[in-house]
């Protein structure tokens, strides 16, 4: 049965990360269509699960990399917008293996606990708050104008 199964198979495109993609995105529809019970979403699991074997089955390798390829990248500059939302920009020493970047990491976050760390809305300096003070005013020490947070 395999033999006859791999012979079938030559020649074909098989599965690729966007099908694997698409084949996630499957189970997780019909997850929430059987929690739910919208019937409509069965309807979309059939046409993405028929489209997934569509395009394990085709013989057109060119089409068939050009689709993953365009996945490929959609989802690199989404990863790379997530990363750049979600991580700290120009902070070299988050992956840098070293002793010294890991005790730079946790002084960081030791920091964030006992602080709070504004922007100035004037020139955009840093400014450390104590936590816990209430409603304070702050003057920039770079230049010089007053506003009001909550620490």
């Amino acid at each position: 049965m395999r033999e006859k199964l791999a012979r079938f198979m030559q020649g074909r495109y098989g599965i690729d990360e966007f099908g694997r993609f698409l084949t996630g995105i499957t189970f997780i529809i019909l997850l929430v269509e059987l929690i739910t019970g919208w019937y409509v979403l069965t309807f979309v699991f059939w046409a993405i699960f028929i489209l997934v074997y569509y395009r394990m089955f085709s013989r057109d390798y060119g089409k068939r990399q050009q689709e993953n390829q365009k996945f490929l990248t959609a989802r690199y500059k989404f990863r790379t917008k997530w990363y750049q939302i979600f991580h700290k920009k120009g902070n070299t020493y988050r992956n840098s293996g070293t002793k010294d970047g890991f005790q730079k990491l946790k002084r960081e976050i030791q920091q964030k606990m006992q602080y709070h760390i504004y922007k100035c809305p004037n020139c955009s300096q840093k400014i450390r708050i104590p936590r816990g003070k209430g409603k304070i005013m702050v003057r920039c020490p770079k230049c010089n104008i007053e506003f009001v947070k909550r620490s």
